[in-house]
């Protein structure tokens, strides 16, 4: 059975994957600051997605979605300010995003993406 670090980091690498092939351009993963970190930092096309990434290996403890509290939203506005705030190129544009990512073990993973949550 998979660790919960290894579950988290499973399901950030199919989030990277889900969102190359939705034509993002991944431009940072587990960005950090001294407030917290930003699972991936995506652009699409005309904006910056900030992407919280939750796995799950299921469901019986609740939805990935779940897990997004209204205090996690709004600590990643404020992380988002500081990644633009430190960005060489930043956009005007920029949404918080949520990726849930259901991985049964031995068993295709369900990815969903929900688009500007906040």
């Amino acid at each position: 059975m998979a660790t919960k670090d290894e579950l988290g980091r499973r399901g950030e690498d199919l989030a990277v994957g889900f969102l190359e092939r939705a034509g993002y351009e991944i431009l940072d993963r587990n960005w950090r600051s001294p407030t917290g970190e930003i699972d991936i930092v995506a652009r699409g096309t005309g904006v910056i997605a900030i992407v919280e990434v939750k796995t799950r290996s299921g469901v019986g403890s609740g939805h990935p979605f779940e897990a997004i509290t209204y205090s996690k939203l709004r600590r990643l506005r404020s992380l988002a300010a500081e990644w633009c705030a430190a960005a060489e190129r930043p956009s005007r544009v920029v949404r918080i995003d949520v990726v849930g990512v259901v991985a049964p073990p031995g068993a295709p993973a369900v990815i969903e993406h929900l688009t500007g949550v906040l």
